[in-house]
C-alpha cells in the first residue's frame, strides 16, 4: 500500500463544502417545516430491483432475528414510508445508503442519499422544489439556464425519432444500429425496456442538462418502479429523473399507495432475479402493511448528494469529494 493512502481523498476545501451543502439543505427544510427523521441502515427486508445489489450479514446476537441474514439498505424509502403512513407528515433524511457492485468515476458503494416526501405533491410541485434546493445549493458554483422539462416521450422522439411508448424491440434495435450504439451480446428479443435503457444511456442521457437543470418525466409504465401509474392511451409511469451536465442527480416518484400493486411488483421483480439467476429478496412485509394502512397522497425524491457535491466543487469523480473513498476505507 501507497504511504500516502491513509490521507483523505477529498481535500479539506471540499470536506469544508460539503459541511456547507449539508448545513444549507437542513435550513432549507428547516424553513418549510419538513422534519429531519432517521431511519434504520440495517433491515431483515431488502429491494428486490434486479438493477439494485444489497450488502447482506449476518447477525449472531440474541433474539428473534439470531442467525438471519439483515441487509444495507440501498435508501431509506421503505421506512420512511412507514413514518409517512403513520402520520409524520413532510420528512427528510440525510442518509448513508449502501449499493454493491458499483464502483467508478460516479459510483461508490458507500454514499449519502439526501431523500425526502412531500405530502399532497405529485411529482410535477415536487420537481419544482427540486430545482429550487439545487439551484440554490449550486448559486455562484455552477451557472445555470432556466431549469427544463422533457417527457420521456419527447426525449425519445427528438434525439431518436422513436415513441419509447409503442416502438417494438425490432424498431429499437435498428434505431440502435442506425444511430452507431454498440449492442451487447444477449439482448431479449421480446422485452423492450433494456433497449430503451441502452438508447437513454447512451444517446439521450450524455446530452441532457447541459448547462441546466433538466427533468426527464412520465416513465413508461414497465419502468414506474415505485410511482403511481396514470392511466391513457400510453399509460405512464409519475416518475421523473434530474440531470446536470449529463450526469442524473435524482429519482422521484408520486408516490404508489396501492399495497396490493406493489406486492404484484415485489413479485414480478423476485421473478425477474430468478430469470436472471440473481436471489431473491424479502419482500418488506413492514411496508406492504403500511400502504395498507394508509399512505397520504404523496411524492418522494432521492437526491445524490456527493454528485451534487462533486458538482459544485468542480472535481470530475466521487473520489474527489468523499473523505475516504472505497479504495482508501
Amino acid at each position: 500500500m501507497a504511504p500516502s493512502r491513509w490521507r483523505p481523498g477529498a481535500d479539506l476545501a471540499t470536506l469544508r463544502l460539503r459541511a456547507e451543502l449539508l448545513a444549507r439543505i437542513r435550513a432549507f427544510f428547516a424553513a418549510r417545516g419538513v422534519l429531519e427523521v432517521e431511519t434504520p441502515a440495517l433491515s431483515a427486508a431488502a429491494i428486490s430491483d434486479p438493477h439494485l445489489h444489497s450488502f447482506a450479514a449476518r447477525y449472531t446476537g440474541p433474539g428473534p432475528r439470531h442467525g438471519r441474514t439483515l441487509y444495507l439498505h440501498t435508501s431509506p424509502e421503505f421506512p420512511m414510508k412507514r413514518l409517512l403512513a403513520a402520520g409524520s407528515g413532510c420528512i427528510y433524511q440525510i442518509a448513508r445508503v449502501f449499493r454493491d457492485g458499483e464502483v467508478g468515476r460516479l459510483h461508490n458503494p458507500e454514499f449519502t442519499l439526501l431523500e425526502w416526501y412531500r405530502v399532497a405533491f405529485d411529482h410535477h410541485r415536487l420537481m419544482d422544489e427540486v430545482a429550487e434546493l439545487a439551484t440554490e445549493l449550486l448559486a455562484g458554483r455552477v451557472p445555470l439556464a432556466e431549469p427544463e422539462r422533457l417527457s420521456y416521450r419527447a426525449a425519445f422522439q427528438q434525439s431518436l425519432d422513436l415513441d419509447p411508448h409503442r416502438a417494438t424491440v425490432t424498431e429499437l434495435a435498428a434505431g440502435a444500429e442506425r444511430f452507431g450504439v454498440p449492442i451487447p451480446p444477449g439482448m431479449p428479443t421480446d422485452e423492450t425496456d433494456p433497449w430503451l435503457d441502452l438508447l437513454l444511456t447512451h444517446r439521450i442521457e450524455p446530452r441532457l442538462g447541459a448547462g441546466r437543470l433538466t427533468f426527464l418525466y412520465d416513465y413508461p409504465a414497465s419502468q414506474a418502479a415505485l410511482a403511481r401509474l396514470r392511466p391513457g392511451d400510453s399509460p405512464v409511469g409519475e416518475r421523473f429523473e434530474l440531470y446536470l451536465n449529463g450526469i442524473e442527480l435524482a429519482n422521484g416518484f408520486h408516490e404508489l399507495g396501492d399495497a396490493g400493486e406493489q406486492r404484484r411488483r415485489f413479485e414480478a421483480e423476485n421473478a425477474a432475479r430468478r430469470a436472471g439467476g440473481q436471489p431473491e429478496m424479502p419482500v418488506d412485509e413492514h411496508l406492504l402493511a403500511a400502504l395498507a394502512a394508509g399512505l397520504p397522497d404523496c411524492a418522494g425524491v432521492a437526491l445524490g448528494f456527493d454528485r451534487l457535491a462533486m458538482l459544485a466543487a468542480g472535481k470530475q469523480s466521487l473520489a474527489e469529494v468523499l473523505a475516504f473513498p472505497f479504495e482508501r476505507a
